[in-house]
Protein backbone atom coordinates (compact mmCIF):
# COMPACT_ATOMS: atom_id res chain seq x y z
CA UNK A 1 0.00 0.00 0.00
CA UNK A 2 0.97 3.74 -0.94
CA UNK A 3 0.74 5.07 2.70
CA UNK A 4 2.65 8.85 3.51
CA UNK A 5 5.11 8.09 6.64
CA UNK A 6 7.95 9.75 8.21
CA UNK A 7 9.92 8.93 11.41
CA UNK A 8 10.69 12.03 14.01
CA UNK A 9 13.81 11.21 15.90
CA UNK A 10 16.42 13.04 17.92
CA UNK A 11 19.83 12.94 18.25
CA UNK A 12 19.71 12.81 22.25
CA UNK A 13 16.46 13.21 24.30
CA UNK A 14 15.67 16.96 25.03
CA UNK A 15 16.31 17.63 21.17
CA UNK A 16 13.11 19.16 20.70
CA UNK A 17 11.54 15.96 19.43
CA UNK A 18 8.33 16.09 20.98
CA UNK A 19 7.39 19.73 20.71
CA UNK A 20 8.20 19.52 17.02
CA UNK A 21 5.93 16.29 16.80
CA UNK A 22 3.00 18.09 18.17
CA UNK A 23 3.46 21.45 16.65
CA UNK A 24 3.83 19.13 12.75
CA UNK A 25 0.97 17.35 13.99
CA UNK A 26 -1.51 20.51 14.05
CA UNK A 27 0.00 21.96 11.50
CA UNK A 28 -0.55 19.45 9.22
CA UNK A 29 -3.84 19.05 10.58
CA UNK A 30 -4.20 22.67 9.95
CA UNK A 31 -3.32 22.50 6.39
CA UNK A 32 -6.24 19.99 5.94
CA UNK A 33 -4.11 16.65 5.78
CA UNK A 34 -5.29 13.35 7.91
CA UNK A 35 -2.87 13.09 10.26
CA UNK A 36 -2.15 9.63 11.88
CA UNK A 37 0.70 9.82 14.97
CA UNK A 38 2.62 7.34 16.38
CA UNK A 39 5.11 7.07 19.34
CA UNK A 40 8.34 4.92 20.19
CA UNK A 41 8.42 2.71 22.64
CA UNK A 42 6.64 2.43 26.09
CA UNK A 43 5.90 5.70 26.81
CA UNK A 44 2.04 7.13 27.84
CA UNK A 45 2.17 10.77 28.13
CA UNK A 46 3.36 11.89 24.42
CA UNK A 47 0.51 10.04 22.75
CA UNK A 48 -2.31 11.45 24.92
CA UNK A 49 -0.74 14.92 23.91
CA UNK A 50 -0.21 13.41 20.30
CA UNK A 51 -3.84 12.91 20.29
CA UNK A 52 -5.02 16.46 21.38
CA UNK A 53 -2.56 17.78 17.87
CA UNK A 54 -3.62 15.17 15.54
CA UNK A 55 -7.20 15.05 16.74
CA UNK A 56 -6.78 11.37 16.50
CA UNK A 57 -5.57 8.11 18.96
CA UNK A 58 -2.28 8.43 18.97
CA UNK A 59 -0.47 4.08 19.33
CA UNK A 60 2.47 2.95 20.29
CA UNK A 61 4.97 0.66 18.07
CA UNK A 62 7.24 -1.11 20.37
CA UNK A 63 9.65 -3.72 18.92
CA UNK A 64 10.81 -4.94 21.95
CA UNK A 65 7.35 -5.20 23.29
CA UNK A 66 5.82 -6.53 20.47
CA UNK A 67 7.33 -8.45 17.53
CA UNK A 68 8.08 -6.76 14.13
CA UNK A 69 4.85 -8.09 12.27
CA UNK A 70 2.53 -6.86 15.28
CA UNK A 71 4.12 -3.32 15.05
CA UNK A 72 3.55 -3.25 11.59
CA UNK A 73 0.33 -4.42 11.82
CA UNK A 74 -0.40 -1.51 15.12
CA UNK A 75 0.75 0.74 12.16
CA UNK A 76 -1.48 -0.85 8.99
CA UNK A 77 -4.53 -0.88 11.32
CA UNK A 78 -4.64 2.47 12.17
CA UNK A 79 -2.92 4.64 9.10
CA UNK A 80 -4.32 3.19 6.25
CA UNK A 81 -7.27 5.67 5.93
CA UNK A 82 -4.78 8.43 6.49
CA UNK A 83 -3.11 11.08 4.34
CA UNK A 84 0.20 10.74 6.41
CA UNK A 85 1.59 9.10 9.10
CA UNK A 86 4.10 11.07 11.88
CA UNK A 87 6.25 8.67 14.17
CA UNK A 88 7.46 10.50 17.02
CA UNK A 89 11.10 8.73 18.06
CA UNK A 90 12.37 7.75 21.76
CA UNK A 91 15.42 8.61 22.81
CA UNK A 92 18.37 9.25 20.52
CA UNK A 93 17.53 7.55 16.87
CA UNK A 94 19.74 4.60 18.06
CA UNK A 95 18.98 4.15 21.97
CA UNK A 96 17.66 0.58 22.32
CA UNK A 97 17.14 -1.83 24.86
CA UNK A 98 20.57 -2.22 26.80
CA UNK A 99 22.53 -0.32 24.55
CA UNK A 100 21.39 -2.90 21.40
CA UNK A 101 19.47 -1.62 18.35
CA UNK A 102 16.07 -3.54 19.46
CA UNK A 103 13.55 -1.07 20.23
CA UNK A 104 15.59 1.92 19.08
CA UNK A 105 13.72 4.34 16.89
CA UNK A 106 16.16 3.32 14.17
CA UNK A 107 14.61 0.14 14.64
CA UNK A 108 11.36 1.23 14.14
CA UNK A 109 11.86 2.85 10.97
CA UNK A 110 13.37 0.18 9.71
CA UNK A 111 10.32 -2.07 10.12
CA UNK A 112 8.22 0.75 8.75
CA UNK A 113 10.75 1.60 5.48
CA UNK A 114 9.88 5.13 6.58
CA UNK A 115 12.22 7.65 6.12
CA UNK A 116 13.77 9.77 9.13
CA UNK A 117 13.94 13.32 9.84
CA UNK A 118 16.61 14.41 12.24
CA UNK A 119 16.22 16.78 14.72
CA UNK A 120 18.62 18.83 15.69
CA UNK A 121 19.13 20.75 18.54
CA UNK A 122 21.25 23.65 17.45
CA UNK A 123 22.26 25.75 19.46
CA UNK A 124 25.75 26.31 20.09
CA UNK A 125 26.91 24.86 17.26
CA UNK A 126 27.36 25.81 13.44
CA UNK A 127 29.78 23.78 11.10
CA UNK A 128 30.16 21.16 14.01
CA UNK A 129 26.80 20.14 13.13
CA UNK A 130 27.92 18.75 9.84
CA UNK A 131 29.97 16.02 11.80
CA UNK A 132 27.30 15.25 13.65
CA UNK A 133 24.65 14.88 10.92
CA UNK A 134 27.52 12.86 8.57
CA UNK A 135 27.74 10.29 12.04
CA UNK A 136 23.81 10.32 12.60
CA UNK A 137 23.35 9.23 8.36
CA UNK A 138 26.83 7.06 7.74
CA UNK A 139 26.45 5.15 11.37
CA UNK A 140 23.67 2.76 10.01
CA UNK A 141 23.62 2.42 6.03
CA UNK A 142 20.25 0.84 6.57
CA UNK A 143 18.14 3.75 8.00
CA UNK A 144 17.41 6.22 5.78
CA UNK A 145 18.12 9.79 7.59
CA UNK A 146 16.71 11.89 4.55
CA UNK A 147 16.35 15.34 5.91
CA UNK A 148 16.68 17.00 9.41
CA UNK A 149 15.13 20.29 10.97
CA UNK A 150 17.26 22.26 13.19
CA UNK A 151 15.86 23.34 16.57
CA UNK A 152 16.81 26.19 18.43
CA UNK A 153 18.30 28.58 16.13
CA UNK A 154 19.34 31.63 16.65
CA UNK A 155 19.85 34.78 13.86
CA UNK A 156 19.35 34.64 9.95
CA UNK A 157 23.36 33.84 9.35
CA UNK A 158 23.22 31.03 11.94
CA UNK A 159 20.91 29.02 9.92
CA UNK A 160 22.49 29.79 6.55
CA UNK A 161 25.78 28.50 8.18
CA UNK A 162 23.77 25.25 8.95
CA UNK A 163 22.07 24.86 5.25
CA UNK A 164 25.70 25.55 4.03
CA UNK A 165 27.07 22.61 5.66
CA UNK A 166 23.80 20.02 5.38
CA UNK A 167 22.72 20.97 2.00
CA UNK A 168 26.01 22.34 0.40
CA UNK A 169 28.85 20.14 1.99
CA UNK A 170 26.59 16.79 3.02
CA UNK A 171 23.69 17.06 0.23
CA UNK A 172 21.05 16.15 3.55
CA UNK A 173 17.80 18.79 2.70
CA UNK A 174 16.92 21.35 5.65
CA UNK A 175 13.29 20.86 5.98
CA UNK A 176 13.41 23.53 8.50
CA UNK A 177 15.18 25.67 10.97
CA UNK A 178 12.88 26.44 14.25
CA UNK A 179 13.95 29.72 16.30
CA UNK A 180 14.57 29.86 19.84
CA UNK A 181 11.01 30.84 21.36
CA UNK A 182 11.97 30.67 25.30
CA UNK A 183 8.42 31.18 26.47
CA UNK A 184 7.13 28.42 24.61
CA UNK A 185 7.40 25.32 26.61
CA UNK A 186 5.17 22.54 28.53
CA UNK A 187 4.46 21.58 31.65
CA UNK A 188 6.29 18.88 33.27
CA UNK A 189 5.89 16.78 36.36
CA UNK A 190 8.43 13.85 37.64
CA UNK A 191 7.44 11.58 35.58
CA UNK A 192 8.11 13.64 32.40
CA UNK A 193 5.76 16.11 30.68
CA UNK A 194 2.04 16.88 32.00
CA UNK A 195 -0.51 14.55 30.47
CA UNK A 196 -3.17 15.68 28.33
CA UNK A 197 -6.13 15.02 30.43
CA UNK A 198 -4.35 17.71 32.99
CA UNK A 199 -3.84 20.35 30.63
CA UNK A 200 -6.75 22.93 30.50
CA UNK A 201 -4.68 25.18 28.31
CA UNK A 202 -3.48 22.54 25.97
CA UNK A 203 -5.14 23.71 22.99
CA UNK A 204 -3.71 27.04 23.26
CA UNK A 205 -0.18 25.80 23.38
CA UNK A 206 -0.34 23.35 20.45
CA UNK A 207 -1.89 26.22 18.45
CA UNK A 208 1.54 27.81 19.42
CA UNK A 209 3.29 25.05 18.32
CA UNK A 210 1.47 24.73 14.96
CA UNK A 211 2.20 28.46 14.27
CA UNK A 212 5.76 28.10 14.43
CA UNK A 213 6.12 24.77 12.75
CA UNK A 214 4.16 27.03 9.65
CA UNK A 215 6.23 29.83 9.92
CA UNK A 216 9.43 27.72 10.76
CA UNK A 217 9.32 24.36 8.51
CA UNK A 218 8.32 23.42 5.02
CA UNK A 219 5.29 21.83 5.45
CA UNK A 220 5.25 20.42 1.69
CA UNK A 221 8.78 19.37 1.25
CA UNK A 222 8.04 17.53 4.90
CA UNK A 223 4.72 16.07 3.02
CA UNK A 224 6.93 15.31 -0.21
CA UNK A 225 9.32 13.44 2.31
CA UNK A 226 6.68 11.04 3.14
CA UNK A 227 5.43 10.45 0.22
CA UNK A 228 8.59 9.21 -0.81
CA UNK A 229 9.08 5.81 1.32
CA UNK A 230 8.26 2.85 -0.66
CA UNK A 231 4.89 0.87 -0.53
CA UNK A 232 3.92 0.00 2.47
CA UNK A 233 3.48 -4.23 3.02
CA UNK A 234 1.68 -5.17 6.48
CA UNK A 235 1.74 -8.93 6.19
CA UNK A 236 -1.07 -10.66 8.00
CA UNK A 237 -3.42 -9.44 10.37
CA UNK A 238 -4.60 -11.08 13.39
CA UNK A 239 -7.26 -13.04 13.55
CA UNK A 240 -9.08 -14.13 16.45
CA UNK A 241 -10.20 -18.00 17.10
CA UNK A 242 -12.38 -16.72 20.36
CA UNK A 243 -14.76 -13.98 20.83
CA UNK A 244 -15.72 -12.69 24.43
CA UNK A 245 -19.22 -10.89 25.13
CA UNK A 246 -18.09 -9.74 28.21
CA UNK A 247 -18.80 -5.89 29.75
CA UNK A 248 -15.35 -4.29 30.94
CA UNK A 249 -15.17 -0.97 33.18
CA UNK A 250 -12.25 0.81 32.68
CA UNK A 251 -11.13 3.48 34.65
CA UNK A 252 -10.20 6.89 33.02
CA UNK A 253 -10.16 10.47 33.87
CA UNK A 254 -7.32 12.59 35.06
CA UNK A 255 -5.93 10.51 38.04
CA UNK A 256 -5.91 7.08 35.46
CA UNK A 257 -4.73 7.81 31.75
CA UNK A 258 -2.05 5.45 31.11
CA UNK A 259 -3.36 2.85 28.98
CA UNK A 260 -2.05 1.61 25.39
CA UNK A 261 -4.94 3.20 22.99
CA UNK A 262 -3.78 -0.59 20.95
CA UNK A 263 -4.30 -2.65 24.45
CA UNK A 264 -7.98 -1.14 24.32
CA UNK A 265 -8.67 -1.32 20.83
CA UNK A 266 -7.24 -4.71 21.06
CA UNK A 267 -10.16 -6.18 24.04
CA UNK A 268 -12.58 -4.61 21.63
CA UNK A 269 -11.74 -6.55 18.97
CA UNK A 270 -12.03 -10.03 20.89
CA UNK A 271 -15.40 -8.95 22.13
CA UNK A 272 -15.56 -7.01 25.34
CA UNK A 273 -17.71 -4.11 25.49
CA UNK A 274 -15.15 -0.90 27.19
CA UNK A 275 -17.45 0.95 30.07
CA UNK A 276 -15.70 3.64 31.22
CA UNK A 277 -15.87 5.02 35.05
CA UNK A 278 -14.04 7.70 36.56
CA UNK A 279 -12.70 6.94 40.37
CA UNK A 280 -12.39 10.80 40.94
CA UNK A 281 -15.69 11.58 40.11
CA UNK A 282 -17.99 9.10 39.93
CA UNK A 283 -19.70 7.46 43.08
CA UNK A 284 -20.83 3.86 41.60
CA UNK A 285 -19.14 1.37 38.78
CA UNK A 286 -20.90 1.02 35.74
CA UNK A 287 -24.00 -1.89 35.81
CA UNK A 288 -23.52 -5.72 34.92
CA UNK A 289 -19.93 -5.43 34.03
CA UNK A 290 -17.73 -8.69 34.29
CA UNK A 291 -14.42 -7.35 34.87
CA UNK A 292 -12.59 -4.04 35.91
CA UNK A 293 -9.72 -2.62 34.52
CA UNK A 294 -7.88 0.00 36.74
CA UNK A 295 -4.70 1.30 34.63
CA UNK A 296 -1.88 3.56 35.38
CA UNK A 297 -1.86 7.67 36.13
CA UNK A 298 -1.07 10.24 39.01
CA UNK A 299 -3.44 9.00 41.62
CA UNK A 300 -0.73 10.38 43.90
CA UNK A 301 -1.47 14.07 42.57
CA UNK A 302 -5.44 13.22 43.53
CA UNK A 303 -5.37 11.92 46.88
CA UNK A 304 -7.44 14.06 49.14
CA UNK A 305 -10.31 13.52 46.37
CA UNK A 306 -9.80 9.78 45.75
CA UNK A 307 -9.67 9.42 49.23
CA UNK A 308 -12.75 10.83 50.08
CA UNK A 309 -14.83 9.72 47.21
CA UNK A 310 -15.47 6.43 49.94
CA UNK A 311 -18.46 5.32 47.69
CA UNK A 312 -15.98 4.40 44.70
CA UNK A 313 -14.08 2.58 47.21
CA UNK A 314 -16.62 0.92 48.36
CA UNK A 315 -18.01 -0.53 45.04
CA UNK A 316 -14.49 -1.64 44.34
CA UNK A 317 -14.42 -3.78 47.42
CA UNK A 318 -17.67 -4.93 46.62
CA UNK A 319 -17.00 -6.03 43.09
CA UNK A 320 -13.91 -8.17 44.65
CA UNK A 321 -15.58 -9.73 47.31
CA UNK A 322 -18.52 -10.35 44.93
CA UNK A 323 -15.85 -12.54 42.59
CA UNK A 324 -15.14 -10.13 39.69
CA UNK A 325 -12.39 -9.80 37.93
CA UNK A 326 -9.88 -6.98 38.66
CA UNK A 327 -6.62 -5.93 37.00
CA UNK A 328 -4.63 -2.82 37.63
CA UNK A 329 -1.49 -1.82 36.68
CA UNK A 330 0.92 0.74 38.63
CA UNK A 331 -1.06 4.01 39.41
CA UNK A 332 -4.04 1.36 39.66
CA UNK A 333 -2.23 -0.88 42.11
CA UNK A 334 -0.91 2.00 44.70
CA UNK A 335 -5.28 2.94 44.68
CA UNK A 336 -5.75 -0.32 45.53
CA UNK A 337 -3.32 -0.28 48.26
CA UNK A 338 -4.17 -0.09 52.02
CA UNK A 339 -2.63 3.50 52.92
CA UNK A 340 -1.26 5.90 50.57
CA UNK A 341 1.79 8.62 51.34
CA UNK A 342 2.38 11.66 49.76
CA UNK A 343 5.65 13.37 48.41
CA UNK A 344 5.15 15.25 51.87
CA UNK A 345 4.47 12.21 53.72
CA UNK A 346 0.78 13.06 54.25
CA UNK A 347 -1.09 9.91 54.79
CA UNK A 348 -4.72 8.82 52.97
CA UNK A 349 -6.41 5.58 52.86
CA UNK A 350 -6.75 3.35 49.41
CA UNK A 351 -9.04 1.29 48.72
CA UNK A 352 -7.23 -1.61 51.03
CA UNK A 353 -7.46 -4.56 48.78
CA UNK A 354 -3.65 -4.63 48.40
CA UNK A 355 -2.61 -4.96 52.37
CA UNK A 356 0.09 -2.67 53.11
CA UNK A 357 1.32 0.82 52.01
CA UNK A 358 2.72 3.01 49.13
CA UNK A 359 4.96 5.91 49.82
CA UNK A 360 5.57 8.65 46.85
CA UNK A 361 9.74 9.48 47.02
CA UNK A 362 11.68 11.89 45.13
CA UNK A 363 13.82 9.47 43.41
CA UNK A 364 13.14 6.96 40.53
CA UNK A 365 12.47 3.77 42.40
CA UNK A 366 11.57 1.76 38.73
CA UNK A 367 12.44 2.28 35.00
CA UNK A 368 12.66 -0.06 32.12
CA UNK A 369 12.07 -3.16 30.33
CA UNK A 370 10.88 -6.33 32.19
CA UNK A 371 10.11 -10.12 31.57
CA UNK A 372 7.20 -11.45 34.39
CA UNK A 373 7.09 -14.89 35.03
CA UNK A 374 3.87 -15.65 37.36
CA UNK A 375 4.72 -17.01 40.70
CA UNK A 376 0.91 -18.44 40.49
CA UNK A 377 -2.37 -18.91 39.20
CA UNK A 378 -3.94 -15.29 37.89
CA UNK A 379 -6.56 -13.82 36.55
CA UNK A 380 -3.71 -12.88 33.75
CA UNK A 381 -1.39 -16.00 33.57
CA UNK A 382 0.04 -19.29 34.50
CA UNK A 383 3.43 -20.11 36.15
CA UNK A 384 5.69 -21.23 33.01
CA UNK A 385 3.96 -18.68 31.09
CA UNK A 386 6.03 -15.13 30.32
CA UNK A 387 5.17 -11.33 30.55
CA UNK A 388 6.70 -8.51 28.81
CA UNK A 389 6.23 -5.01 29.78
CA UNK A 390 7.44 -1.84 31.20
CA UNK A 391 8.07 -0.10 34.70
CA UNK A 392 8.31 3.99 35.89
CA UNK A 393 7.36 5.19 38.68
CA UNK A 394 8.61 6.92 41.79
CA UNK A 395 6.94 4.96 44.55
CA UNK A 396 7.73 2.04 46.57
CA UNK A 397 5.19 -0.10 47.75
CA UNK A 398 5.81 -2.18 51.49
CA UNK A 399 5.32 -5.93 49.92
CA UNK A 400 2.64 -7.50 50.72
CA UNK A 401 3.83 -10.96 51.31
CA UNK A 402 5.75 -13.41 49.44
CA UNK A 403 3.30 -16.12 48.80
CA UNK A 404 0.82 -13.30 47.55
CA UNK A 405 3.32 -12.22 45.09
CA UNK A 406 2.52 -12.39 40.91
CA UNK A 407 5.79 -11.93 39.75
CA UNK A 408 9.36 -12.74 39.69
CA UNK A 409 10.92 -9.97 37.37
CA UNK A 410 13.92 -10.01 35.73
CA UNK A 411 15.08 -6.47 33.21
CA UNK A 412 14.98 -3.02 34.57
CA UNK A 413 16.11 -1.15 37.77
CA UNK A 414 16.64 -3.78 40.36
CA UNK A 415 18.03 -7.32 41.42
CA UNK A 416 16.63 -10.02 38.46
CA UNK A 417 14.23 -12.65 40.10
CA UNK A 418 12.85 -9.69 42.29
CA UNK A 419 9.08 -11.03 43.78
CA UNK A 420 6.59 -8.04 42.16
CA UNK A 421 2.84 -7.31 42.82
CA UNK A 422 -0.07 -9.11 43.98
CA UNK A 423 -2.74 -11.62 43.35
CA UNK A 424 -5.82 -12.61 45.62
CA UNK A 425 -7.90 -14.80 43.33
CA UNK A 426 -9.70 -12.80 41.17
CA UNK A 427 -7.52 -9.70 41.80
CA UNK A 428 -4.24 -8.93 39.99
CA UNK A 429 -2.12 -5.69 41.17
CA UNK A 430 1.27 -5.22 39.78
CA UNK A 431 3.45 -2.10 39.15
CA UNK A 432 4.11 -3.29 35.60
CA UNK A 433 2.18 -1.64 32.59
CA UNK A 434 1.25 -3.79 29.80
CA UNK A 435 0.46 -4.10 26.19
CA UNK A 436 -2.64 -6.63 25.61
CA UNK A 437 -1.87 -7.23 21.72
CA UNK A 438 1.80 -7.65 22.09
CA UNK A 439 0.61 -10.07 25.66
CA UNK A 440 -2.57 -11.68 23.78
CA UNK A 441 -2.53 -14.64 25.80
CA UNK A 442 -2.86 -12.47 28.85
CA UNK A 443 -5.49 -10.24 27.34
CA UNK A 444 -7.64 -13.94 26.37
CA UNK A 445 -6.87 -14.84 29.88
CA UNK A 446 -8.12 -12.16 31.66
CA UNK A 447 -11.31 -11.83 29.03
CA UNK A 448 -11.64 -15.72 29.96
CA UNK A 449 -11.91 -14.77 33.69
CA UNK A 450 -14.79 -11.88 32.28
CA UNK A 451 -16.79 -14.16 30.74
CA UNK A 452 -16.99 -16.77 33.16
CA UNK A 453 -18.03 -14.51 35.46
CA UNK A 454 -20.86 -13.57 33.27
CA UNK A 455 -21.88 -17.06 33.13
Amino acid sequence: MNIPRLVLAGTHSGAGKTTLTLGLLAALRKNGYKVQPYKVGPDYIDPGLHRVAAGAYSHNLDAWMGTGDIVKEVFYRNTRESAVAVVEGVMGLFDGVKNSDCGSTAHVSRLLRAPVVLVVNSRGMSRSCGALLKGYRDFDPRVNVAGVIFNNVGSAMHVKNLRDVAEGELGLPVLGAVKRRPGMTMPERHLGLLPAAEQGELDGIVEELALAVEEDVDLKSVYKLAQSAPDFEPGLCTEHSEQFSVNLAVARDEAFNFYYQDSLNYLQELGARLIYFSPLHDDSLPSNIHGIYLGGGFPEMFLTKLAQNNKMKDCLRRAHYSGIPLYAECGGLMYLMEELKDFEGKTYPGVGLVPGQVQMQNKLAALGYVRAFPRQESILASPGDEIKGHEFHYSQISVPGENSSAYQLYGGKGEDGRKEGYVDNNLLASYVHLHLRFNPAAANNFLHACAKRSK
